[in-house]
């Protein structure tokens, strides 16, 4: 699978990264053997970046991540894992699905973009992972604290990386605009950019993906499948993590239809779209069993001709097309 250094790091991801959310029992448990076996089959695949966050599952992701990769020959893959969250105990109040996972709510989650509580998360993550090192840390969610984020969590990250504590820093969100942001404003080395580089939402082309470009700066994109949506175009079907509306699942099937007729799955369209482009290292996608890694891994192989992403434009679903084919980028 093909591998791209991140920004001006020494980080290398793989085209597709394993992200945790799944197995950290995301809306649904997953049974502890699914969860390993889901990233043995990541493994088999090729996959060889892996993202969490102790966000997913009150740190069950982290766990079930690092016990999966702990017999692995650690330099062979590349793991990051987010800060901004942190994890304090609490008596168990029910379950955590408020926050979309199936856990016990045995933690609650505090908002620290502090220097401080960078460093601590970075700690207690490594602590729930048991590995020797994080690859990648990533700003968690700073859309309510982006002041704080700049002043003083995007500095102890800096600091983390001089210190060779990580080797590559930078921020996830559901946005593009406080990414760009990020992009120009300061000396991270990647972007995790989820749903907004997608057959639905194309705004993170506007002007993240050009100023990363730019700077020499990596995106990696997220939420290709919008939540689900362009997985399996249906009413009921989830958008940005809820219900979608009938609007946008008429878009789907009518994206799906197009695909169709080229004898493409949509999910193999919506998988393909954002590679290729300047400054997009890969995408990053969930699962939460062994199956769900190897389809996905599988629509990296299907062809996707440009003249697909042609008529989706012709009909007015889509802004523009990749700068060149699945064949064309081997």
């Amino acid at each position: 699978m093909r591998r791209t250094r991140l920004g001006h790091s020494t980080v290398e991801i793989t085209e597709l990264s394993f992200g945790a959310s799944g197995i950290g029992n995301l809306y649904t448990p997953v049974d502890h053997d699914d969860a390993m076996a889901t990233v043995d089959a990541a493994w088999e695949a090729g996959v060889r970046a892996f993202d969490t966050a102790p966000h997913y599952g009150l740190g069950l992701a982290e766990r079930r991540l690092g016990e999966a990769l702990r017999a692995r020959p650690r330099d062979a893959y590349s793991l990051s894992t987010k800060v901004g969250r942190l994890l304090e105990p609490c008596p168990v109040d029910g379950d955590d699905l408020d926050h979309g996972f199936a856990v016990p709510a045995d933690h609650r989650r505090t908002w620290d973009f502090s220097a401080d509580g960078v460093r601590r998360s970075i700690e207690e993550s490594l602590q729930r992972l048991g590995l020797d090192r994080i690859d990648v840390a990533l700003l968690h969610d700073p859309d309510d604290h982006e002041e704080a984020a700049l002043r003083h969590a995007y500095p102890a990250l800096e600091a983390l990386r001089a210190e060779g504590v990580v080797g590559a820093i930078g921020a996830g969100m559901n946005q593009a605009a406080m990414l760009t942001r990020f992009v120009r404003d300061t000396d991270i080395d990647v972007v995790l950019c989820a749903g907004r580089c997608t057959l639905l939402d194309q705004s993170a082309l506007a002007e993240l993906l050009p100023a990363a470009a730019a700077r020499g700066k990596s995106v990696v994109v997220g939420g290709v499948f919008n939540s689900g949506l362009l997985a399996d175009p249906r009413p009921g079907a989830r958008y940005d993590y809820t219900a979608a509306p009938r609007h946008l699942v008429e878009r789907a099937l009518r994206l799906k239809d197009v695909a169709g007729r080229h004898g493409v799955p949509l999910r193999a369209a919506a998988l393909h779209y954002p590679l290729g482009r300047p400054a997009v290292a890969g995408v990053l996608t969930g699962a939460r069993s062994a199956a769900e890694v190897r389809d996905t891994a599988g629509l990296l192989a299907v062809p996707v001709p440009p003249a697909l992403f042609d008529d989706l434009r012709a009909e007015g679903l889509l802004r523009d097309r990749p700068p060149w084919s699945a064949e064309e980028r081997r």
